[in-house]
């Protein structure tokens, strides 16, 4: 599914956060990528997510070649094919959570009934259909975390990239969480988790640690 061939990263300024990165996950595998702060982690993630291009090397995913291809169409294939779980819930304060959920269809051009229909049962995947109406300020943080898995499901996207999803979460709202990354996992998604937390990437089948822009087993 996800194949990172010699994959360098280096910036305008020269900084290179990335060194000949090699990284390969199967269709429906979790795998969880340790680093500490400046380690390259926030860039790594990028190029997962279509985000941004490598400077060399290539980028496979689900066989199609990335690397080369266009702003517009790297856009449309993120949209497609990755959802994206952060440690910020990045959820719009003045909509409902049915309607957070939801805003990644209204994206696509999905009509509205569908586009709440999918939203209602992401809700119910992720066990929050009784809050469905209600705004960000009304949830407690691990539910606005819920309500972040819930729209990063909502496309049915084929990889789930959670970067530091329990950052900012209590020890039992982490556990909450990631126990759902497990359920996704077991329902037929590919996750990859990067963490800094040794305990949460215990979860995954196989972990990696990235040290100064290189990625090791």
């Amino acid at each position: 599914m996800i194949n990172l061939m010699h994959a360098s990263k280096i910036y305008v300024n020269g900084v290179r956060a990335l060194s000949g990165i090699d990284f390969a996950a199967e269709d429906g595998e979790f795998v969880s990528i340790i680093g500490a702060s400046g380690s390259g982690k926030s860039t790594l993630v990028h190029l997962l997510g279509l985000l941004d291009t490598p400077s060399d090397g290539r980028y496979l995913l689900d066989g199609e070649d990335v690397s080369a291809l266009r702003p517009r169409e790297l856009a449309a294939l993120r949209g497609r094919k990755i959802g994206f779980i952060f440690q910020h819930f990045h959820l719009i304060e003045g909509m409902s959570a049915r309607d957070n959920v939801a805003l990644p269809l209204l994206l696509q051009g999905v009509r509205r009934e569908e586009r709440l229909e999918r939203a209602d049962e992401a809700l119910a995947a992720v066990g929050l259909s009784h809050r469905a109406g209600h705004r960000p300020a009304e949830l407690s943080g691990g539910q606005q975390q819920r309500v972040a898995v819930a729209r990063a499901i909502v496309t049915r996207p084929r990889v789930l990239l959670a970067d530091e999803p329990t950052g900012n979460l209590d020890p039992a709202a982490a556990k909450d969480v990631l126990a759902l990354l497990c359920e996704l996992h077991r329902q037929g998604n590919t996750v990859v988790l990067i963490t800094h937390d040794m305990a949460a990437a215990g979860r995954a089948e196989r972990t990696l640690y990235l040290e100064n822009g290189a990625l090791l087993s």
